[in-house]
């Protein structure tokens, strides 16, 4: 039974090194991605994007809908 405590102990210990570890690269910067921004704008898109046309609907159909008259 004290294997058992001990290795659970000794596996909570290793867990939070490797918590501290992650903690610590994640301050100093190891995980900045620095490089593809800078090189996204030489890469061209397949087709460029266009927005909708959004059509606004004509007075008469407003008024031919509208139930108050």
């Amino acid at each position: 039974m004290s294997v058992i405590l001990l290795l659970i102990a000794f596996s909570v210990v290793l867990a939070g090194g490797f918590l501290v570890a992650f903690f610590w690269s994640v301050r100093n910067g190891q995980y900045d991605d620095n490089y593809s921004a800078s090189v996204r704008i030489l890469f061209d898109d397949d087709k460029p994007q266009q927005a909708p046309e959004i059509k606004e609907p004509s007075s008469e159909l407003m008024k031919e809908q509208s139930p108050n008259q």
